[in-house]
């Protein structure tokens, strides 16, 4: 017979917090897929699992040349964590996913929370095959700002891009590219995943949705570049646009005005000034540098600031300054994007992707150039395009199918390159399960601002589609565009 024991209690305590902490281990242990490793990317704090998938270069040779898909997992942070993960698609097209994840992982914590981020670098960009040019940010001002220059750099650059074990540059587009992905969800066991694309990322997510409906739950796309939208052609008629509503606004803008009473004057004037002969300091090196400043460098610099409106609102200052002969505020304006962490384009990519999908519909496009921005664009990417290899694209592949599963369209009034005129029209094909919400003031990247990352979370975490679709942009609908910025002038410094 069993004698009982006054220790006997304890022992089974014991035992059981064995059994529970044994347990925790088994669950966590089993969140973590077998096909990857521990491993830290610069700029996350905390330990990822890393990953690489083997997949051939040509998916009609499956055995011929073969290339290294990685990709990152942020683990959910929650023990009983959701089955359909978060996979971040990146912009450019040329931008490495997992060197973003310093920057959008905790843009995406609260889904982190419960559901597992994936982050994977599509093929050309950052370790999966990289196709890279030569780094130009710290070559003379004289060459970096030249366009025949530069098309000598990327004549020499897809040379050597053709050399490499995987140098078929044909081999890159975005449809290729996806089912890579779905060979990466494949292996980590997801029978659904949701989205979320931004910039090129969305023009990716919704080439993996017509693809691979089944595979898909909910799809968020930041700033929508449809697959039947023409880059380069579409690029000069947007900026246009964009630019005009800087001058609009400052027109409007009473302090602006009595500032800057002359700004498309003034900038009519500098286009037409050009090209000319400037003095200027290297943005790197601080150097002196003299140098033929041409139309094309100029339109390039105001570009870039058009992004965001919060560094856009520099540009009247910066546009009076350079009709005056002084170009540093405009050239130091048009840097400021790309000093940030995972900026750097994979420049081979991309021209593998755009002279394939955008450059053979060039004659198709029903958009004007813009009055300034002009045929800028297009006759860069039309001469490097005239040698670069180009991939075959089905006919499929610039069609939108109604969506299985809700779509989620984020369009910033103020976006220089994908403004809401192609949000909406993606919203008409996708049909009745896509929601388009557009933040009038916002630029490039409505995600950016904090309430509306709430939505986002919203319309993934919602378990009906119904509720999915009730999520809303009225947080950020009245925001204001930020005020011009008016440098204080030396007759208003108090003594």
């Amino acid at each position: 017979m069993f004698r009982a024991s006054r220790r006997q209690p304890t022992r089974l305590l014991a035992f059981a917090m064995v059994a529970m902490i044994t347990g925790q281990a088994a669950a966590a242990a089993a969140t973590v897929p077998a096909s990857t490793t521990p491993c830290r990317i610069d700029g996350v704090p905390t330990e990822l699992q890393c990953g690489v998938l083997k997949r051939a270069l040509d998916p009609a040779r499956p055995q011929g040349t073969q290339i290294d898909v990685h990709y990152v997992i942020a683990p959910a942070m929650a023990r009983n964590k959701q089955p359909d993960p978060v996979l971040v698609l990146a912009g450019g097209p040329g931008q490495s996913a997992i060197s973003l994840a310093g920057s959008v992982l905790p843009r995406l914590s609260r889904l982190n929370n419960r559901r597992d981020i994936v982050l994977i670098d599509q093929r050309g960009t950052g370790k999966s095959a990289p196709l890279m040019c030569p780094d130009e940010s710290k070559l003379p001002l004289a060459e970096g700002l030249n366009q025949q220059l530069q098309l000598q750099r990327l004549q020499q650059c897809r040379e050597s891009l053709e050399k490499l074990p995987y140098g078929d540059l044909r081999f890159f587009t975005t449809s290729i590219a996806m089912q890579d992905f779905d060979a990466v969800r494949d292996q980590l066991g997801v029978a659904q995943w949701n989205l979320y694309g931004a910039s090129y990322g969305t023009r990716a997510a919704l080439e993996y949705q017509r693809q691979f409906p089944e595979h898909v739950r909910r799809n968020v796309i930041d700033g929508v570049a449809p697959p039947d939208m023409v880059l380069p052609a579409s690029t000069s008629s947007d900026i246009q646009a964009a630019l005009d509503a800087v001058f609009a606004a400052c027109e409007k803008e009473s302090a602006c005005q009595a500032r800057y009473p002359r700004l498309r004057e003034q900038w009519r004037a500098l286009l037409a000034s050009l090209p000319r002969q400037i003095s200027l300091a290297h943005p790197s090196t601080g150097e002196p540098q003299q140098l033929t400043l041409h139309r094309s460098a100029v339109l390039n610099a105001v570009r870039s600031p058009l992004y965001m409106p919060v560094i856009a609102s520099g540009l009247p200052a910066a546009i009076q300054a350079a009709s005056a002969g002084r170009f540093e505020g405009l050239l130091g304006l048009s840097g400021v994007l790309a000093s940030g962490r995972g900026s750097r384009m994979a420049t081979g990519m991309h021209f593998s992707v755009v002279c394939a999908e955008d450059m053979p519909r060039l004659s198709q496009s029903r958009d004007l150039p813009g009055a300034d921005i002009g045929r800028n664009d297009i006759e860069l990417y039309t001469e490097v395009c005239k040698t670069w290899p180009r991939g075959e694209v089905q006919p499929a592949f610039y069609t939108m199918p109604p969506a299985r599963t809700p779509v989620l369209l984020l369009s910033g009034g103020a976006d220089p390159v994908t403004p809401p005129r192609h949000g909406e029209r993606a919203k008409a094909a996708l049909g009745a399960l896509a929601k388009h919400l557009v933040v009038p003031a916002s630029g490039h990247g409505v995600l950016t601002l904090g309430c509306m990352r709430d939505q986002m979370f919203r319309f993934i975490d919602a378990r009906e589609d119904a509720e999915a679709l009730k999520v809303d942009a009225g947080c950020a609908a009245q925001m204001p565009r930020p005020g011009a910025y008016l440098p204080q002038q030396l007759s208003e410094v108090q003594p």
